[in-house]
């Protein structure tokens, strides 16, 4: 099975314009999220819209493919991208899609998706891990997500679901485990194209998350739990975090 890594990024972003090229250690934020994909993938491409992340992630010996700037979604900038690999004479049978904020990403993680696809019939998969503060079930920037069985997704919300009717909001943390989902998935390349010539969904739009969307319009996505933590770079605040996290691990 050949997998392709495909890191979407763009320049402006409402809560920290430039944030790609924030240096992290030393480097760009976007060779950072690069070569953590690259330790487990062979083909990794950035797939921006923006020629300053273009010329950072070649100058460190990236590849990078130039995009258009009408995309909505990083998920829409993924399909074009994939789209152009292919048409050089390059076969993919499932993309790997690292948010382009997720310095930290393990190589293990990647790992659990790619073994996702062993199964045929798994067409999206995607990553959660256990919420474990109060603060963050109540937290709208944290997507949290429900599951089947079967480890498929129902639903995806920027609300605390599901709604502990019968216990104090001070301890629903210690009364269900919630999920957290974390912004990284694998497609199939054929569900890739389908999914981002669908129109925006009426959930999409509430919540402000496409997968709502796929959900919306019958797709399966598989979910895997981890345990191991990362986070993604939004804030300048984040950024400080970051270098604080770094420095602990050099």
């Amino acid at each position: 099975m050949k997998f392709l890594g495909i890191i979407p990024a763009r320049y402006e972003s409402s809560r920290f314009p430039g944030k790609s090229l924030a240096d992290l250690g030393g480097k760009p934020l976007i060779v950072r999220v690069y070569n953590q994909v690259k330790k487990v993938l062979d083909n990794v491409i950035v797939a921006t819209d923006d020629q300053r992340i273009e010329a950072a992630v070649k100058d460190a010996g990236g590849q990078a493919l130039m995009t258009g700037h009408e995309h909505k979604s990083g998920t829409d900038r993924c399909a074009e991208a994939a789209r152009l690999y292919c048409k050089s004479g390059n076969l993919v049978d499932v993309i790997i899609n690292v948010q382009g904020d997720e310095p930290f990403i393990r190589e293990e993680q990647i790992k659990m998706l790619m073994k996702c696809f062993d199964d045929q019939h798994v067409d999206i998969a995607t990553l959660v891990n256990p919420i474990r503060s109060n603060d963050d079930i109540f937290n709208s920037n944290i997507v949290k997500v429900i599951k089947n069985h079967e480890d498929i997704a129902m639903y995806f919300s920027r609300s605390p679901i599901p709604y502990l009717r019968k216990t104090d909001r001070s301890a629903w943390s210690r009364h269900h485990q919630f999920l957290r989902h974390i912004g990284v998935y694998a497609f199939r390349y054929r569900i890739l194209q389908e999914i981002t010539e669908l129109p925006q969904s009426s959930l999409e739009l509430a919540e402000s998350l496409e997968q709502n969307r796929w959900l919306e319009n019958n797709y399966r996505i598989k979910i895997r739990l981890t345990d191991m933590e990362t986070f993604s770079i939004d804030t300048p605040g984040d950024l400080k975090n970051a270098k604080k996290y770094l420095s602990e691990l050099d």
